[in-house]
Formats: C-alpha cells, structure tokens, sequence
C-alpha cells in the first residue's frame, strides 16, 4: 500500500473511526484501525465487535492495500504531524509514514486477521435528518440506565408506527420520550445500545442533510454518506412504558423553565448525593417553593407560577428531575401532578412531542 493524504482529513477520520473501539477489549487486533486503499480513498475501520465504524477519505493511491495500525498510536503520530501531505508506504506489515521533516517507522498488522463488518440482508429502512436525530438522542439518551442487569433499559427503544417515530428511555427512575412525524409507512420496534448513540452523536453534523437507517435481524446500521457505523441491537422486552403515562392529573403548574431550573440548581448545592440528592417541592398559593437542606445548612427558593389545581408537597432526586430540564428547548415548561406519590409530568409548552416523567422520592408528610 502506497498512499498520498491531507494530514486533516486522514486525523478526522482516524478519530472518527477510533470512536467504534473500546478500551476494554482483550483482543489485540482490536486495539487497530484497518486501513484499505483502492478505488481513489482510503477506508477507516475501527471496532469492537458491538459497534462497528467505517469511514472514508479521499486520497491519491500510488499502490492499493490494507494493514492493520495501532489506533492510539497512529492516531497521535498523525495528530502532531504538520498540516502537509501524508506519504504511507506499507511493506509486509511495516508502515513508513513522512510529512515535510518527520518520518515514522512502526509495526502494523495483517488486515486478514480483522473481523469482518456484519453482513445485512433482509432489512427495514427510512431516513431522518441528521439534525432530527441528533436532537432526538440528545433528549433521551441520558435517561438510560448503565445497569446491566437489565439489558434493554441500557438501550433507547425506537419504535415506528403510523407515521410517527419514538424514541424512549427510562432507568427506573424517569423516563424520556421524544416522537417525530417521518415519511415512512415502516412498522418498526427495535433497541439500540445508548453507548453506539452516543458515539453516533459525535460523528453526526448538526445539519438537515439526510441519515438512512437499515435495521436488520440482530444489528442497525446507521449511513451518513462518507460514514457507516453498524451497531448490534439489544435483546429482550422493553418496559411497556405507555401504561406510566398518564393523561389525567390533579394539579398542573405552569413556569419559566430558566427561573425552575436556576432554583433547582441552587437547591441542589446543599442536597447530598448519599440521601438522593433530594429537594423538596411545595405547590400552594400560585408559588414552588423548593427546599433543601443538610448538616451544612439549608436553602429556600420561590418562584411565582401559574398553578391550577391542589396543592401539592413532593420530593424529588434534584439529579433526575435537573437533567430532563436541561435539555427541553421552550421558554416555559409544564409539569403536571397526580398526587406526592406519582410520578411528575414536564413536558414545554405548547409541544406534545416531547415528554420527561420522572418519579418522587417518598417522605413521611411530618418530613415536609
């Protein structure tokens, strides 16, 4: 393999590609990028045999090949070279790489040692634009679990039917739901881990340009165009979730999401993680006040609502009910009561597609 490369073009993509291998694996060969010339671009593999991620970047081929290098490695060499072309020359596993004054001589691999891409035939497809995605993930992803005892809430479960996508996550805790209208007639139910979301997340372009999706028995695929990244799904059911969303409720307040969210934050300074970062919540007379104390002290917040219904005295994890906040784009926000000991609804302001459940902590009334 004999190859000519912009040094910032060859860096992106050798960083896009090392997204798909992880520290944790035991087999040495997976610690490599393969690298394959041909055809006028040099094609980028990095996995670990959950998610799989190839990318491709145009190049001036003098000699076509493949090697398998040290992704740490050959990812710093090339990160610190100077902004100038790339000379690769491969010859039996031993790779010369030259840029201007510098030259590097290291050790690769044959590329028949690395696994092979999944293999995806019989499969179900649509398209939604990267932007879409990318703010679907962002409004989910994070209510995931990292238990792994229960397998399927590691995942975001992406439902598709009647011409309306889901995208769901919940941990136990809370629960995240994002829905979009899609041009599609597909009926689909599939689990995606949250950690080759993520990593999609960071590939992905916050543009209109469109992603197609392939999800095939045991894998999805994911195509940006000069990027492939192929992820196994997750196994098992997933957590009838449309059963917890209730449509009724006792008490609905109405508030400026900046001003609830800067008070939660505040509150939680003195909430310890130990007692589930607890902040405690009264409705009444059209205010939240939010309390939170501990051996160092204690905080009082108000905030003016517009409130409709029961008063209300609840507890919550500041964590779980902060991170659903955060991430809804809308100058107020809803949340929506069925008592202290149901969960609470947020959803923003005039949009039903998206909703954040999270669950109280119990207290005894006498802790209030």
């Amino acid at each position: 393999m004999k190859i000519k490369i912009n040094q910032k073009d060859l860096s992106k993509h050798i960083s896009i590609a090392q997204k798909g291998i992880s520290s944790r694996t035991t087999l040495q060969i997976l610690d490599g990028i393969l690298l394959e010339a041909y055809k006028g671009r040099l094609r980028l593999i990095g996995t670990d045999l959950e998610i799989s991620i190839e990318t491709y970047v145009n190049c001036e081929i003098e000699e076509e090949g493949s090697i398998v290098v040290n992704s740490k490695i050959f990812g710093d060499i090339v990160k610190k070279l100077p902004d100038a072309p790339i000379y690769i020359d491969v010859d039996n596993n031993n790779i010369n790489i030259k840029c201007e004054n510098s030259e590097f001589n290291i050790i690769g691999n044959s590329a028949k040692e690395y696994p092979d891409l999944p293999l995806i035939l019989d499969h179900t497809s649509f398209e939604l634009p990267n932007d879409l995605f990318k703010s679907a993930i962002r409004q989910t992803v994070f209510a995931t679990t990292q238990d792994e005892t229960r397998p399927s809430l590691t995942g975001v479960l992406i439902e598709i039917e009647d011409k309306l996508i889901s995208f769901v996550a919940l941990d136990g805790y809370r629960l995240s739901l994002r829905k979009l209208p899609i041009e599609s007639e597909v009926q689909l139910k599939i689990i995606i881990p949250g950690r080759a979301l993520n990593e999609l997340n960071k590939i992905l372009e916050d543009n209109e340009e469109i992603m197609k999706i392939a999800a095939a028995p045991g894998h999805v695929v994911f195509n940006t165009g000069d990027t492939i990244v192929y992820s196994r799904l997750l196994e098992g059911q997933f957590f009838n979730y449309k059963e917890i969303i209730r449509k009724d409720h006792k008490t609905s307040v109405t508030v400026n999401k900046r001003e609830f969210q800067n008070s939660l934050e505040r509150a939680s300074l003195l909430a310890k993680e130990e007692k589930a970062n607890l902040v405690k919540v009264n409705i009444i007379n059209g205010q939240i006040l939010i309390k939170s104390n501990s051996e160092i002290g204690n905080v009082n917040e108000v905030i003016d609502a517009d409130v409709n219904g029961e008063n209300i005295n609840i507890a919550f994890n500041s964590r779980y009910i902060l991170e659903g906040i955060k991430i809804i784009d809308a100058e107020e926000i809803q949340l929506n009561f069925m008592g202290s000991l149901n969960p609470c609804i947020i959803k923003p302001i005039q949009d039903e597609n998206y909703i954040y459940l999270v669950l109280p902590v119990r207290l005894a009334q006498d802790d209030f």
